[in-house]
């Protein structure tokens, strides 16, 4: 058994990986901003923890993460207000990279979208470029944390129902089920093989579990 603390416990990848891991025996918590989702949160088994991670200091961070074996960055802004991207995808991730290291929490999972570079040719003028910038920076960041990171650059999200396979070699434009994204971040916190390892995935033909050791 993991304890695992969820970051952006009410999306809508997070409400998919929670009762994935409690069924398999981990003890999870999901920090949420809104006392509101509580219900929604303990239908999954899952503990709710209120708390505004975009305005935790690292040593607010720190204390969400204590006890805890990994954590799972599920949160983002949102996109529509650049700034508050940057203060959520960016700055609050990487505060919460440095709050896991403080706390021991040393599995790191994040998950990012497929695009994620330094490189990534947003213009400057779209209303992505934020966004992108923000992943990239995070990421970056991750993985020279010296934490046990594993990155997920999932494509397009969908709402359809999860298909158990992916593909991580040629995904194209990578389109993928919220359900088989949270089945991926489940996937990998199982496999230590995962950890300091990008996956760029989309659904394809290959089981999760076969695909990720790929």
């Amino acid at each position: 058994m993991s304890k695992v603390l969820i970051i952006g416990g009410h999306g809508k990848v997070a409400l998919r990986l929670a009762p994935l891991l409690v069924e398999r025996g981990d003890e999870v918590t999901s920090v949420i901003r809104s006392e509101h989702h509580s219900a929604d949160v303990e239908a999954t088994g899952a503990t709710p923890v209120v708390a505004d991670v975009e305005h935790l200091d690292v040593k607010g961070l720190t204390r969400l993460m204590r006890d805890q074996d990994a954590v799972v960055w599920a949160a983002g802004a949102g996109g529509g207000n650049p700034a508050r991207t940057y203060a959520v995808d960016r700055d609050a991730a990487i505060r919460s990279m440095e709050a896991a290291r403080e706390a021991g929490a040393a599995r790191y999972v994040m998950v990012s979208y497929i695009g994620s570079s330094p490189d990534h040719g947003v213009p400057e003028d779209h209303s992505f470029f934020a966004y992108a910038e923000s992943k990239a920076a995070a990421d970056a960041h991750l993985r020279d944390s010296g934490l046990e990171w594993t990155i997920l650059g999932p494509g397009p999200l969908t709402l359809e129902e999860p298909t158990g396979f992916i593909e991580t070699r040629r995904p194209g434009q990578g389109r993928v089920t919220r359900g088989d994204v949270a089945a991926v971040a489940a996937a990998v916190l199982a496999d230590d093989s995962t950890i300091g390892r990008t996956i760029v995935f989309g659904n394809g033909d290959t089981p999760i579990t076969e695909a990720i050791t790929a």
